[in-house]
C-alpha cells in the first residue's frame, strides 16, 4: 500500500468518525431536547401558576415590543369595556329603533344597538315597555352616558346619584353611574317605582322628574310621550322621520295683513 492509499484509508475512517461522533452528539441532543420538553409540559401541568406567570410575561414582553413599534400602549382586553353591539345581529325591531335613534340623535349604530337589546332585556324583565325607557333615556341625556344635570342627575337615565346611591352597591358603586348598562338598569328600577307609586305612567314620569307636586312639568311628560309614540312607530316597522316638526300654537301666530280695499269709482274720479 502506497503512501497516498494510506492517507486516502485514514482520512476516510477520519471523516467517519468525525461523522459518527456528531450523529451521536445530535441525537443525545434530541433526546435531551425532547427530555426538556417533555419535563416542561408536566411542570406547566402540575402548576398551572408556573404557566400563568409565565404566560403574563410574555404577554407584557409582546406589549411592550408592540409599543416601541408602533408607540401606543395596547390593550387586549379593550373591547370588553366597549358598550357595542353590532346591529345587523339583533331583531328586526330592535334593529329598525337602533338605527332610527342613530340617525335623530347622531349616535353611533353600534353602542346604540347594545343600549335597545339591553332595555328590551330590562323591559321584559321588569314589565316596562323597552321603547318607554328608551324615550326616557332619549329626553333625559340625549344618548349621553356621560351627562350631568345641574342639580346632580347623571349618565343615560340622569339619575341622581346622591339619592339612589345604595342601588348602585351591586355595580361596585356610585361611579358605575357613568356605565352606560348599569345606569339603564338603575333608571328603570326608580322609573319602575316611580310608576307603581303614582299608580299610571303619566304620574310616575312626573315624580321621575322630580315634578309630581307641581302643576307644571315643563312639558316633559308630553315630551316622553310623544317619543314614545315615535318608537313605537318605528318598531312596527312604520316609518317615521327622524326630526319634529315645529308646530306654532294659533295663539302665537302674527295676525296676516288686512288686505287693502280697492279703489272705487268715486276715489278715482276725485284724483
Amino acid at each position: 500500500m502506497t503512501a497516498t492509499e494510506k492517507f486516502t484509508k485514514g482520512t476516510r475512517v477520519f471523516l467517519s468518525d468525525i461523522a459518527q461522533g456528531f450523529f451521536e452528539i445530535t441525537h443525545s441532543g434530541f433526546a435531551l431536547l425532547g427530555l426538556a420538553v417533555m419535563f416542561a409540559a408536566i411542570a406547566l401541568t402540575a402548576k398551572p401558576e408556573i404557566r400563568q406567570a409565565g404566560e403574563t410575561q410574555l404577554f407584557s414582553w409582546l406589549q411592550d415590543r408592540q409599543q416601541a413599534v408602533t408607540g401606543i400602549i395596547s390593550d387586549n382586553v379593550a373591547y370588553e369595556r366597549a358598550t357595542a353591539a353590532n346591529p345587523q345581529s339583533l331583531p328586526k325591531q330592535q334593529a329598525a329603533v337602533a338605527y332610527w335613534l342613530s340617525r335623530k340623535y347622531s349616535v353611533a349604530p353600534e353602542p346604540i344597538s347594545a343600549l335597545v337589546s339591553e332595555a328590551y332585556e330590562t323591559g321584559s324583565r321588569t314589565k316596562l315597555d323597552p321603547t318607554l325607557i328608551l324615550a326616557v333615556m332619549a329626553v333625559e341625556s340625549g344618548f349621553n352616558p356621560f351627562a350631568q344635570s345641574a342639580v346632580g342627575a347623571q349618565g343615560l337615565m340622569q339619575v341622581m346619584t346622591k339619592v339612589h346611591s345604595d342601588k348602585y352597591e351591586g355595580f361596585g358603586g356610585k361611579f358605575a353611574a357613568f356605565d352606560p348598562v348599569s345606569n339603564l338598569r338603575v333608571g328603570v328600577k326608580v322609573l319602575q317605582e316611580c310608576i307603581a307609586r303614582a299608580g299610571s305612567v303619566e304620574g310616575g314620569l312626573k315624580y321621575y322628574v322630580g315634578a309630581a307636586n307641581m302643576e307644571d312639568d315643563g312639558g316633559y311628560v308630553a315630551k316622553v310621550l310623544a317619543e314614545h309614540g315615535r318608537l313605537q312607530q318605528v318598531a312596527s316597522g312604520r316609518s317615521v322621520p327622524t326630526f319634529t316638526p315645529q308646530i306654532i300654537p294659533a295663539g302665537n301666530k302674527s295676525p296676516a295683513p288686512a288686505p287693502a280695499e280697492p279703489e272705487t269709482m268715486a276715489s278715482i274720479a276725485n284724483s
